[in-house]
C-alpha cells in the first residue's frame, strides 16, 4: 500500500527537471502494482487457509506453504517505502505546506477506513466486539507523522528513518506490562498487543508504529532520486539494494541483533534456509525490513526503464492500488461465504466477531482448502477486480475531481 494518496492514490508526476522528463514514475507504479496482487494471495490464503495456522511454524508447515507466506512479507515494507517516496514526488506539484495539509488528511482518511470500511470487509458485521488494527491504521498514522517530518532537513530525516528501523530491536525486552495503565501504548509503538481489552470489546494493534514510521521516513528521502539523472538514479538503487541483501545475510548468519527469533540448523538444507530466511514481521525486525527493502531497491532498479509489456496489468494495478486494496477484501470474504454455504449449508460463523486465534471468522471444521485451490482463487480475485481497476486509471487519468484521490 507512494503516499497512499501517495501510497496509494499518487498521481507519480515528475517536475519538468526531471532528466528523463517522464509524467509518471512507473517504476514505482509497477512495484506497487506487482506487490499489492501478491498481497492477494495472502488474504485469500487467510479466508481459505487453515483457520489460526501458522505458516512460517517450522513445527508445523510446509515448505510450499511457508514459502507462499514468505513471498507476501515483501507487501507491507514496500508500500511504506513507497508512501514515503511517492510523498516526496508530490512536492513537485505542491509547497511543502501543501503537502503537509495533503498528508494530514489523506492519513486521516486512512484511519476511518481501517476501523470503519476495512473493518466491515473483514468480519461483515458491525458489533466492534473484536478489531483488528492492520496496515492503513500504520500508514495513517506514518502520513500524519510525515506530513511534519518534511519540513526537517533530509539529513534529519534519514536519521530519525534510521534510528527506527535499525535501534527499534533494542527495546524487544521491554514487555509492555512495564508501563502499567500505559501498557496499551507500548503497544501502539512497538509490540503488538491490545489497546482494548473487556469482555465486551477487543481491539488489537497488529502493526505497531514505530519500525513502520522509520521505513515511510527513509522512503521519503528516497524520493529525491528520481530528481536525479537516470544514471545516478540506477546506481544508487542498485548499491543500497545490494547493500541491504548483504547487510541482511551478514547479519542474520551472526545470530546476535536484529530479530527476536534466531536460526538454527535443521533437518536438512532447505528447511535450514527457511529457518534463516523466518524473520518477525510483528513488529518488522530489522532483518526482516533488510530481507524485503533491499530486493525491493534492485526491483525498482530493474524497473527503472520502464514497465515490460507483460506486466503492464500490474501496471494498472499499480495505479489505483487503494481501489483494488478495498474491493478484493470484500470480493474475497464473499467468495469465502459462498463457499461455505455451498459446502456447509450454513453462513453464520461468517458474520459473528470471532476470538483471535480464528480470526477473521470461525470456520467450520473441515474449512481449509488447499493450497493449489487458493491459488486459483487468487487467480481469480485478481483477475475480476483488474477490468474494474482498469476503469478506475483511466477515470483518474482523464480527471482531477478532488475526491479521486481518496480511492
Amino acid at each position: 500500500m507512494a503516499t497512499t494518496i501517495t501510497t496509494m492514490h499518487n498521481e507519480g508526476r515528475t517536475a519538468s527537471g526531471n532528466p528523463s522528463g517522464r509524467f509518471r514514475i512507473e517504476s514505482v507504479d509497477l512495484l506497487r502494482g506487482i506487490i499489492i496482487v501478491i498481497m492477494a494471495l495472502d488474504h485469500v490464503h487467510d479466508f481459505f487457509g487453515a483457520p489460526g495456522a501458522n505458516p512460517t511454524d517450522l513445527a508445523t508447515t510446509t515448505a510450499p506453504l511457508f514459502l507462499t507466506r514468505w513471498i507476501t512479507h515483501f507487501c507491507a515494507p514496500v508500500f511504506f517505502l513507497l508512501t514515503g517516496t511517492g510523498a516526496r514526488l508530490a512536492l513537485q506539484r505542491l509547497s511543502k505546506n501543501e503537502l503537509s495539509r495533503f498528508l494530514l488528511t489523506r492519513g486521516l482518511w486512512l484511519l476511518f477506513l481501517e476501523v470503519v470500511v476495512m473493518r466491515f470487509a473483514l468480519q461483515f458485521n458491525l458489533d466492534y466486539q473484536v478489531t483488528i488494527i492492520t496496515v492503513l491504521w500504520a500508514l495513517g498514522w506514518s502520513m500524519i507523522v510525515l506530513a511534519g517530518l518534511i519540513h526537517l532537513p533530509d539529513r534529519a530525516i534519514v536519521a530519525f528513518g534510521v534510528i527506527l528501523v535499525a535501534g527499534h530491536n533494542l527495546l524487544d525486552g521491554i514487555p509492555a506490562t512495564a508501563f502499567g495503565a500505559f501498557a496499551p501504548l507500548w503497544s501502539v509503538l512497538h509490540a503488538p498487543g491490545f489497546l482494548i481489552n473487556t469482555p465486551r470489546h477487543v481491539v488489537f494493534i497488529a502493526y505497531p508504529l514505530i519500525p513502520w514510521l522509520g521505513v515511510t521516513a527513509l522512503g521519503y528521502t528516497l524520493g529525491q532520486a528520481y530528481r536525479w539523472s537516470d544514471e545516478r538514479r540506477r546506481a544508487l538503487l542498485l548499491r543500497f539494494g545490494t547493500g541491504l541483501v548483504a547487510g541482511f545475510v551478514l547479519l542474520r548468519l551472526l545470530n546476535v541483533y536484529g530479530d527476536p527469533l534466531a536460526w538454527s540448523m535443521q533437518k536438512s538444507p532447505l528447511w535450514t534456509l527457511l529457518s534463516f530466511l523466518d524473520t518477525n514481521k510483528y513488529p518488522p525486525s530489522l532483518l526482516f525490513l533488510l530481507m524485503t527493502l533491499g530486493p525491493a531497491l534492485l526491483l525498482l532498479r530493474v524497473f527503472d526503464g520502464g514497465a515490460p509489456r507483460w506486466l503492464r496489468p500490474a501496471l494498472i494495478i499499480g495505479k489505483v492500488p487503494l481501489f483494488f486494496y478495498v474491493l478484493h477484501f470484500y470480493l474475497i470474504h464473499l467468495l469465502a461465504v459462498v463457499a461455505c454455504y455451498l459446502r456447509f449449508g450454513n453462513v453464520d460463523g461468517m458474520f459473528r466477531s470471532p476470538d483471535l486465534g480464528h480470526f477473521p471468522f470461525t470456520a467450520p471444521a473441515g474449512w481449509a482448502a488447499s493450497l493449489p485451490v487458493i491459488y486459483l482463487l487468487w487467480v481469480i480475485v485478481v483477475l475480476a477486480l483488474y477490468p474494474l481497476c482498469r476503469w478506475y486509471a483511466d477515470i483518474k487519468r482523464r480527471r482531477r475531481d478532488w475526491w479521486l484521490s481518496y480511492l
